[in-house]
């Protein structure tokens, strides 16, 4: 793919997607946080390819890089300590973090340092991180230069440089390079590259490679409904998450996450948005046999499953108006009245132990 494309779609990608706001009160309401960049998909794209887990080196270096795969697919080793729920990273990023359009690891190392509107900070890779803990996994984020953060860093820039260099046919191992370093993210002009590819690609480039999102989805025709999403949801979705959207679980272990409720992603998470869900479920889900539904199903079940209360946003002071006015009014349902209730006000606990 020609590199002005790649810099073309990742201008796209800053647009602010909102559904139709014909019926919708929620959808009237001006965007005050930015969503997850996203860009269609183009026909016969090809994706940076991730070597397998069997390179993973040996030594210490391969061991953070392993200790970081361990995490990302069995993040509820870290239960009671840093998880609040019952998600691992892989249920959002799927394939352990190597799946171009969903959101892959390897796609987020290269794109950090960012500015976040949600932080109003530029914020390095594990800021990142630290905020898929609090939200995501509705828990505590791990402390800076923590071995848990090395080590999903480490994996992160092991699945990213080594795509990049075999692109690029540059044979050997992945540079290894300092815990400092490795936290900080891959945007930057001062990251160790080598110097084949530091020619290759300019830091832009690397930051917007193809894959590294959800892809964008038209707009719904018509505005997106959690009544006709609950239809799609029972036809299509509840055979894995259960009628009551509360995932499956064997021996206490969840096979299957769940999507709402005191065990799911609290209100400040990116997937509580309708449209980055509706873009997430287009194209992974079902399970196994994705890219099954309309895009006006999308639009509808992601309506569905984010219309129902969850934990709450650990960002409120006890004033849903107040935190709706000021972290949300971005196409979800935080602070908006459905079936006689106002979400947000029955939320559930933040990081509660499981224990």
């Amino acid at each position: 793919m020609k590199y002005s494309a790649m810099l073309l779609l990742a201008a796209m990608g800053s647009l602010t997607v909102q559904a139709q706001a014909e019926s919708d009160p929620l959808q009237e309401r001006p965007d005050k946080q930015a969503p997850l960049p996203s860009f269609p998909k183009i026909p016969d794209q090809t994706y940076l390819t991730p070597r397998p887990l069997s390179a993973i080196p040996e030594g210490a270096f391969g061991d953070k890089v392993r200790l970081g795969y361990q995490l990302f697919v069995n993040t509820q080793q870290l239960r009671d300590k840093y998880v609040g729920n019952e998600l691992n990273c892989t249920n959002c990023h799927m394939d352990a973090g190597r799946k171009a359009n969903a959101s892959p690891l390897w796609g987020a190392y290269f794109a950090y340092p960012a500015y976040r509107k949600k932080d109003n900070k530029v914020s390095s890779f594990e800021e990142r991180i630290q905020g898929c803990f609090n939200y995501s996994m509705n828990g505590k984020a791990p402390a800076s230069g923590s071995p848990e953060l090395v080590a999903l860093s480490a994996y992160a820039y092991w699945l990213g440089m080594g795509g990049l260099m075999d692109e690029a046919n540059i044979s050997g191992p992945v540079p290894e390079i300092s815990d400092a370093e490795l936290v900080k993210g891959a945007k930057r002009d001062d990251f160790p590259l080598p110097e084949a590819l530091a020619k290759a690609m300019t830091v832009e480039q690397r930051a917007n490679l193809p894959g590294r999102a959800y892809p964008e989805i038209p707009k719904p025709e018509q505005a997106y409904s959690p009544e006709r999403g609950k239809e799609v949801y029972v036809a299509h979705c509840q055979t894995c998450h259960s009628v009551d959207g509360q995932g499956q679980a064997i021996a206490g272990v969840y096979a299957l996450p769940p999507l709402w409720g005191p065990k799911s992603y609290n209100w400040g998470a990116g997937m509580h948005r309708v449209n980055t869900a509706a873009f997430f479920i287009h194209e992974n889900m079902p399970f196994g046999k994705s890219m099954q539904l309309t895009n006006q199903q999308a639009w509808d079940v992601a309506a569905y499953i984010n219309s129902h209360e969850r934990p709450q946003d650990p960002r409120s002071k006890g004033d849903v108006k107040q935190a709706q006015e000021k972290y949300h009014n971005d196409g979800d349902y935080y602070g908006v009245e459905v079936d006689g209730k106002v979400l947000g006000t029955e939320s559930y606990p933040i990081f509660p132990k499981k224990s």
